[in-house]
C-alpha cells in the first residue's frame, strides 16, 4: 500500500523546536524510522509551512493511488476550513495525528477531525505507527 504522510507548519524544526515539548528527534529520523518500519509500505513524504501546497498535496494524492494519508496539520488543526474541505473532497482515507497531546494544552477542537478516519494524538513517533498500521489493517467497519 502506498501511505503518504503530511506534516503542516513547524514540524521541519522538529528536534530543535521546543525538545521539551517535541522531542529531541528531527523530521528526518521520524521519516527514516517509518521506512524502516514499515518495509512492505510505499511511504512518500510531504512537509510544508503553506496552507495551499498543503491542499494541492491532498488533492494529488487521490490521482496517485495512495492508499490513505496520515496527516500532522500542527496549527492548521485549528484554522483551516479549506485544508477540512479538500480531505473531504478527496476518496483517500486520512488519520489526523499529532505528537502530543493537543488537548492538553488548552487549545480548541481540531476543525479538521471532523473529515478524517479518526485521530491519534500524544504518543510522540508512536502517534504515527499507530496511523501507518491503522491504514495497513484497515478497518472491519469501514
Amino acid at each position: 500500500m502506498k501511505i503518504l504522510i503530511i506534516n503542516g507548519p513547524n514540524l521541519n524544526l522538529l528536534g530543535t523546536r521546543e525538545p521539551n515539548k517535541y522531542g529531541d528527534r528531527s523530521l528526518a529520523d521520524l521519516e527514516r524510522q517509518l521506512s524502516e518500519d514499515f518495509p512492505t509500505a510505499e511511504i512518500l513524504f510531504f512537509q510544508s509551512n503553506h496552507e495551499g501546497e498543503i491542499i494541492d498535496r491532498i488533492h494529488a494524492a487521490q490521482g496517485e493511488n495512495v492508499g490513505g494519508i496520515v496527516f500532522n496539520p500542527a496549527a492548521f488543526t485549528f484554522t483551516s476550513l479549506a485544508i477540512c474541505e479538500a480531505i473531504k473532497a478527496i476518496k483517500v482515507r486520512v488519520i489526523e495525528v499529532h505528537l502530543t497531546n493537543y488537548q492538553s494544552h488548552d487549545r480548541q477542537q481540531s476543525i479538521i477531525v471532523g473529515a478524517c478516519w479518526g485521530q491519534i494524538s500524544g504518543f510522540g513517533f508512536l502517534s504515527y505507527h499507530l496511523a501507518v498500521n491503522a491504514l495497513l489493517l484497515g478497518s472491519p467497519i469501514a
